[in-house]
C-alpha cells in the first residue's frame, strides 16, 4: 500500500513562493514517476509537473512553465513543487500523485494525496 502526504500549502500574495512537499510511504514501491496536479473550483484535475524515478526528466503544463519546479529526494521519498512568481489563478487545490510499475501518471492504477490548499491573492 502506498501513502501520500502533501504539506506546504497555505494562503500567499501575488508574486510569492511556496515550497510543496509530497512524502511518500509504502512498501514495495516502484516508483517511476511523481506528479503534481492542481484542481481548481468546478474543474478538473490539470497535471502541472512530472518528474522521473531518477531525476532525470521533467515536465511541465504551459502554466507553471518558467514559474514552477519540480524536484525529488529519492532517498526520503519525497517529491517537492517549488511554486515561485504565484498568480491569483494558481489558486487550488495541490495534489501529489505517484505512478508504479510502469503505469502512467494520473492513471487509475496511480496513487493520490489528500491535497493542499493553495490560495493567491492579487
Amino acid at each position: 500500500q502506498v501513502q501520500l502526504v502533501e504539506s506546504g500549502g497555505g494562503f500567499m500574495q501575488a508574486g510569492g513562493s511556496l515550497r510543496l512537499s509530497c512524502a511518500v510511504s509504502g512498501s514495495n514501491l516502484g516508483i517511476t514517476q511523481m506528479g503534481w496536479y492542481r484542481q481548481a473550483g468546478g474543474q478538473t484535475r490539470e497535471l502541472l509537473a512530472g518528474i522521473t524515478s531518477g531525476g532525470t526528466s521533467t515536465i511541465y503544463s504551459a502554466s507553471v512553465r518558467g514559474r514552477f519546479s519540480i524536484s525529488r529526494d529519492s532517498a526520503k521519498n519525497t517529491a517537492y513543487l517549488q511554486t515561485d512568481s504565484l498568480r491569483p489563478e494558481d489558486t487550488g487545490v495541490y495534489f501529489c500523485n505517484v505512478a508504479v510499475h510502469g503505469y502512467g501518471l494520473g492513471s487509475s492504477n496511480s496513487y493520490w494525496g489528500q491535497g493542499t490548499q493553495v490560495t493567491v491573492s492579487s
